[in-house]
């Protein structure tokens, strides 16, 4: 049986593209969580009209991967100290977050952030809140850096938070 996680660390595209590395994980889908618009576009996102940040939803084999190894994976490969963004992208879309689906994903994630809260320099501000909604990105979001290994954007910010996941977790990598 899978279960699912939902997070949010600056762009879906990067986001995916670490998790679709991961042992264990069977499907990671780009979407948008944590807003008040029922199925939002790309476009209204980014305008910062929904509320929504963009995050993955990620389907994975509980014998294969932990919860606690994907949080591990999604602190490591984005920056979980600065508020509303992640490089050179800023907006609430962009926030660090992470969507629990149960009681247990909420106290798993907080005593995560507790636990490696002492190795920053700063405050983490993730937002740790219910998934209440999610909602998948429009078609040509998805897989977008398998589609799309030449775009710029891609070249410069997805091989870097790879090569963080190798470095950092080889031992969860497929």
């Amino acid at each position: 049986m899978t279960e699912q996680a939902t997070f949010a660390g600056g762009c879906f595209w990067c986001t995916e593209s670490v998790f679709e590395q991961v042992e264990g994980v069977t499907d990671v889908v780009s979407g948008y969580a944590g807003g008040h618009v029922a199925d939002p576009s790309y476009e209204a996102v980014c305008r910062e009209e929904t509320g929504h940040a963009e995050c993955v939803q990620v389907t994975y084999d509980p014998e294969a991967v932990s919860y606690e190894d994907l949080l591990a994976v999604h602190f490591t490969t984005h920056n979980p100290t600065t508020k509303d963004r992640q490089g050179n992208d800023v907006g609430t879309q962009y926030r660090s977050a992470v969507f629990y689906h149960d009681e247990a994903q909420r106290e798993a994630v907080e005593a995560f952030i507790e636990e490696v809260q002492p190795g920053y320099d700063s405050d983490i501000v993730t937002e740790v809140e219910p998934l209440e909604a999610f909602y998948r990105a429009e078609e040509y979001h998805q897989d977008y850096f398998e589609k799309n290994p030449n775009q710029g954007y891609c070249q410069l910010t997805i091989p870097p938070k790879i090569e963080k996941l190798r470095q950092k977790h080889a031992e969860l990598l497929a």
